[in-house]
């Protein structure tokens, strides 16, 4: 078994939090660890949205080539940014303990109002976009790449009047106090993965090992959870340049409901659908609501998505 355990990791504050995280919880299973940071296409391209950058895994492939290398053996990732479809050669060991899922709105105005008229909101996220289109169709967007930290410059600079982010990555940044509005999940549904970290690994790595690390890391009721809104990415065939959005939540019988849609990128049109299965049929029942919405209207939108970014 390797001594220590190295644990590849995107270079940002936020990463290295969640990177630590993990390594403390490995530490603690007697699994001596080593963060290696290194830097993707998602971190290097900040001029760029992330639609128009055209690679998939922007934030993952430069850390999944580690492994495959065999220079690291765990790559720590925000979950929301792993690819719907893993490599044959890679695998999921683990999803950790889920951070609150929804999203929030930070602005260094302590009186600053969603609803005021002429407001611009940082963002770059598709879907973040389009649902503000549709609920808050008053306030405009803008471009907002790079880390928190950047992001938080450009606010304090007055490039945006407040910025919308992961509550799970400003809290544990520390930037609560920032805060200035928390968007319902039932609305503002977060996408797929949002506030867990995922654990990859190489198909290859040791078999005791990999039981241990997921004995360590692993948490049942996250790990089931987003085996269904994954298996709604792969079915609804999106990224994260798609504004699909899925949330899968425990009923208290230990059933999964799953709450998965997608928006058009004006904001108009909108399909989404909830459904219920029982646990062990997780996967299934994120196939099953991203076929029913893909049948209500979600192809359509797509499609057009597609055509307004000529990927037709």
């Amino acid at each position: 078994m390797p001594d220590p355990i190295r644990l590849a990791t995107r270079a940002s504050r936020l990463a290295l939090w969640q990177t630590e995280h993990v390594a403390s919880l490995l530490n603690q299973a007697g699994l001596p660890t080593e963060i290696v940071p290194m830097q993707t296409i998602g971190d290097k391209v900040l001029d760029r949205s992330l639609t128009k950058i055209g690679a998939k895994g922007v934030f993952t492939e430069e850390l999944e080539e580690s492994l495959r290398r065999g220079e690291t053996h765990l790559a720590i990732h925000s979950a929301k940014d792993v690819q719907s479809t893993i490599p044959p050669d890679l695998e999921l060991l683990a999803f950790l303990e889920r951070e609150q899922v929804n999203d929030v709105v930070i602005s260094f105005q302590e009186d600053f109002d969603l609803a005021k008229p002429g407001i611009m909101l940082g963002t770059s996220s598709t879907r973040r976009r389009a649902l503000l289109r549709r609920f808050y169709p008053l306030a405009g967007t803008a471009e907002a790449r790079g880390n928190l930290q950047t992001r938080l410059r450009k606010l304090e600079e007055g490039q945006y009047d407040a910025l919308v982010l992961a509550y799970a990555g400003v809290h544990r940044m520390g930037y609560d106090g920032l805060i200035r509005h928390v968007l319902p999940a039932d609305r503002f549904v977060p996408p797929v993965g949002q506030g867990s970290i995922a654990v990859e690994s190489s198909r290859f790595l040791d078999n005791e090992l990999k039981a241990k690390i997921k004995q360590a890391l692993d948490h049942p009721d996250t790990h089931r959870c987003l085996l269904a809104e994954r298996a709604f990415l792969r079915t609804m065939e999106g990224g994260c340049s798609i504004p699909s959005f899925a949330l899968a939540t425990l009923t208290s019988a230990g059933d999964v409901r799953l709450h998965g849609g997608i928006i058009s990128l004006s904001g108009e049109e909108y399909v989404d659908f909830t459904q219920t299965a029982p646990a062990a049929q997780a996967e299934g029942l994120g196939m099953a609501v991203a076929e029913h919405v893909l049948g209500q209207g979600g192809s359509a939108i797509l499609a057009s998505i597609r055509e307004q970014r000529g990927e037709l």
